[in-house]
């Protein structure tokens, strides 16, 4: 099992201001994307690179590029979005799918909608993201629909996470690698995530 939980002060910092009531909807949104790009820069430290040859004004000299078959970013919808962008202003030639959940407000049970993911998705380097991870229900339903269309290198990108979701979707799938920027409390009985930020989807897109 692999679970990294950032430490870096920026990212302490904007995670605090996110919590904020009185945060509106487009500082709200940039913080995500901030926030995103600074897990992002610890998530990809990985990638695999190989060696080519460029020519400088001075010489030609052999340097590293990012190697293989290119970053896929699955967003879970629809909060999931808010996060992309963030991500591809580190690798902006990486593929974006697509998984759509809602969740029953009595069961808190997921329910598919929409699945649609990069092609040689078997080959890619999957970076599932969504700013929660509460009751881990739809983090471990996503990774199920991914596994099951032939991705096989995931990693999980998470702003806030209780302890129950990060358990529910490592045991489920121990094999992929997890990165939490905050690992909060715990769920209250709405399985909302304590103290937490509030719906991270309606925040992002204005829809309280």
């Amino acid at each position: 099992m692999s679970v990294s939980y950032m430490t870096h002060p920026l990212i302490k910092h904007k995670i605090t201001l996110l919590r904020k009531t009185a945060t509106g909807t487009n500082e709200f949104r940039k913080l995500i994307e901030e926030i995103a790009m600074l897990m992002g820069y610890e998530a990809l430290a990985d990638l695999p690179t190989a060696d080519i040859e460029v020519e400088t004004p001075i010489e030609k000299t052999v340097q590293p590029v990012i190697n293989g078959k290119k970053l896929a970013v699955v967003p879970i919808l629809r909060a999931g979005l808010g996060m992309v962008s963030g991500i591809l202003a580190l690798v902006p030639s990486a593929k974006v799918g697509h998984i759509g959940l809602y969740r029953d407000p009595e069961t808190h049970l997921p329910h598919e909608y929409y699945c649609k993911l990069p092609e040689a998705i078997d080959e890619r380097q999957i970076v599932v993201v969504d700013p929660m991870l509460a009751t881990g229900g739809s983090a471990v339903a996503a990774v199920d629909f991914i596994k099951a269309r032939g991705g096989k290198k995931i990693k999980f990108m998470s702003v806030i996470a209780a302890p129950e979701g990060v358990s529910t979707l490592m045991k489920a799938h121990p094999d992929i690698q997890l990165y939490v920027g905050c690992l909060d409390r715990c769920l209250n009985e709405n399985a909302y995530i304590c103290p937490g930020l509030g719906d991270a989807g309606d925040r992002i897109f204005g829809t309280l």
